[in-house]
């Protein structure tokens, strides 16, 4: 087949590399086409050529094709590439292993697929090798249960509003199922596992389904055994809509509760692990060393993050979370007597 004949084709293809946000290197694209290093200049040339008019015909447009000396080769610039670098798949792929959130079936496609898609040919072994010791020594949270298509489904639940009946494994009661109808408001992954967010909801005398709980209910996702649409949909003004990143904020290992304020104080000097923590944390002052800090905070899962502080830390207030902290360090202690 002649060059002219495979001209279009070889054209597009650079346009959607280019658009990639890959590097486009003359001689390589020349060895690959097996054609002669100016046809690939002619062809970036039509490239350039056709986003030159694209601005006259749409003034918002501002891509180019340049070509960058530290790289080697021709990039587009005026976008972001719609691809991660090395750099971003790697670091990614680390979060990914170190979350032991998927099984290991799940966990070795997404990679591949990750790597394969955005890493450029020739580091694709590098990447690959690089994370190679992690995927070899994977290991899944326990029971866990391929949990990919039904995040996307109870997501389409959440984004569609609709009102799901849900039969869930309660962790103790020796595994005893319980079923709620509830509102399903977001996901969230958090220590090792993805959570559904929820506001469990009661027919009431009317006839219409309305909350039971002040404050949202939190269900494992692999513990969400079967889970059916009801036929009703349920409505959440602008105003009083669930926001996950406010929520994520002040809740600590999943665990539901009452919004509370807290105070406490803190000895242990560098105070990026308390903020970093506990994003709503402020110092309210700090005397002699002794900071004093003040959070908003869902539940009794700061308690298990509180004593994980040891005598570094004291609570202040509220009185009734002091005092169960406090019942908590004396049986502790009458394990060690």
């Amino acid at each position: 087949m002649s060059e002219k004949t495979n001209k279009s084709p070889r054209i597009l293809d650079i346009y959607v590399r280019l658009c990639e946000g890959k590097v486009i290197n003359k001689k390589e694209e020349a060895d690959r086409f097996n054609i002669d290093e100016r046809s690939i200049y002619r062809d970036v040339e039509v490239i350039r050529k056709y986003l030159s008019d694209r601005v006259v015909e749409c003034p918002g447009e501002c891509r180019d094709i340049e070509y960058d000396r530290e790289k080697k080769g021709f990039v587009m610039t005026g976008v972001k590439g719609s691809l991660m670098s090395n750099s971003e798949i790697l670091a990614v792929s680390k979060i990914l292993l170190e979350s032991r959130a998927f099984t290991k079936e799940e966990m070795n496609d997404i990679l591949e697929k990750m790597i394969a898609g955005c890493v450029p040919e020739k580091n694709i072994k590098l990447v690959s090798d690089l994370i190679s010791n992690e995927k070899f020594h994977y290991v899944s949270i326990r029971n866990n249960s391929a949990i990919k298509d039904k995040l996307w489904e109870i997501g389409e639940e959440v984004k569609a509003q609709n009102l799901i009946e849900i039969n869930y494994r309660r962790s103790g009661d020796e595994g005893k199922i319980v079923s709620n109808v509830v509102q399903p408001l977001a996901i969230i992954f958090s220590e090792y596992y993805f959570y559904l967010i929820a506001n469990i909801v009661k027919k009431s005398k009317n006839g219409k389904y309305e909350k039971a709980y002040q404050y949202p209910a939190v269900y494992r996702i692999d513990r969400i055994m079967e889970y059916r649409e009801i036929g009703e949909k349920f409505r959440v003004d602008y105003a009083n809509r669930f926001e996950e990143g406010e929520f994520r904020k002040r809740i600590q290992f999943m665990f539901k509760g009452k919004l509370m304020k807290i105070q406490f104080k803190y000895t242990g000097g560098n105070s990026e692990a308390i903020l970093d923590r506990l994003p709503t944390a402020r110092i309210v002052s700090e005397t002699n060393g002794i900071q004093l800090f003040e959070a908003e905070v869902y539940g009794k899962g700061i308690i298990m993050w509180l004593l994980s502080l040891g005598d570094m830390v004291e609570v202040v207030r509220p009185k009734e979370l002091r005092d169960e902290i406090k019942e908590k360090i004396e049986n502790m202690m009458k394990l060690y007597i």
